[in-house]
């Protein structure tokens, strides 16, 4: 009988996309698998960027050689890689658009939510995010796998929704029929640095504001393994001094969330590989995960730890069965 897996990769802004593109042909490797065959693919920001581009026909290889320019790269993916959003938001906007995720942060006992609430609306522009997801299919519409789906939350209540081709069978929240440009923008859209996507009358904003992954919405999919690729998580805390302290209150508030998450997919039979970036690549990335001068650097730790870090979360996996 053949696995059912599934696939949920986290939010984690340009930094995180170079090291998970590292760590998912790492994963593939090591399961002799190929990603874009999952059964379930689900994204979160940058993870919605990555499972779109899986859920298009792209490989992990080809997001690897538009991050080295390498000649001959995938033109859509080289010509996404090749933009720069900035290290920093602009001077934010007026007023407060993300106030439903204040209660629904207090309600999960998430500071960072509560606190994503409070942000002032965010003036960077998302376009070139909507050009990826159109260039991926060539026009309005979706990609070509069944179940691609992207996370973002309700700015007005703070519920996570899904946006893809086909329903969970389970979430009646599931949004169909939206342009994969919108959808990937409302998944990035960064509370304080991007304003609200607004799609179907509503106002959406980055999933990863209420969890980083999201791995617990493929729990209706009755699936056998569930691989977690969380470049915003540290299973079991990471240390830091200076500034890095202050991203790893982030990463802490997030690992949280994702550790409930991954332990109700196990409670429910679930193999979960969880795979996350250890202290070399934490180094390599530096406390501000938008900086992409440091973008070398982070495939350079990637490729020397991600072996190690997919062996290790196959052991885990393995001791928790």
């Amino acid at each position: 009988m053949s696995t059912r897996r599934g696939l949920a990769i986290g939010c984690g802004g340009v930094l995180g996309f170079a090291w998970t593109a590292v760590a998912l042909d790492a994963v593939e490797r090591a399961l002799d698998w190929d990603a874009r065959s999952a059964d379930a693919l689900i994204g979160t920001s940058a993870g919605a960027e990555i499972v779109a581009a899986l859920g298009s026909g792209r490989t992990p290889a080809d997001l690897l050689a538009a991050l080295d320019a390498e000649p001959g790269a995938d033109p859509v993916l080289a010509a996404h890689v090749a933009v720069d959003p900035g290290r920093f938001p602009p001077l934010p906007g007026l007023g407060l658009p993300n106030l439903g995720l204040v209660g629904a942060g207090l309600r999960a006992g998430s500071p960072y939510s509560a606190l994503a609430g409070l942000l002032p609306r965010g003036r960077g522009d998302a376009s070139w995010l909507r050009s990826f997801g159109r260039a991926l299919v060539g026009g309005d519409g979706w990609v070509d796998h069944p179940a691609t789906w992207l996370v973002a939350a309700d700015a007005a209540t703070g519920r996570r929704i899904t946006f893809g081709a086909k329903e969970f069978e389970a979430d009646p929240s599931q949004r169909t029929g939206v342009d994969l440009g919108d959808a990937i923008a409302a998944s990035w859209a960064i509370p304080g640095w991007f304003p609200p996507v607004r799609i179907g009358g509503r106002d959406y904003v980055d999933g990863g504001a209420v969890s980083s992954v999201s791995a617990d919405l493929l729990l209706p999919l009755d699936l056998d393994e569930v691989v977690v690729i969380a470049p915003m998580t540290s299973a079991g805390g990471a240390s830091a001094t200076g500034l890095d302290r202050v991203e790893r209150l982030l990463r802490t508030q997030m690992t949280r969330g994702l550790d409930r998450e991954v332990e109700l997919l196990r409670d429910n039979g679930i193999r979960v590989i969880r795979v996350e970036p250890g202290p070399a690549e934490l180094a390599a990335m530096g406390p501000n995960f938008m900086d992409s001068r440091r973008r070398p650097a982070t495939l350079a730790a990637a490729r020397a730890n991600a072996d190690a870090r997919v062996h290790e979360a196959r052991r885990a996996a393995s001791r928790t069965r």
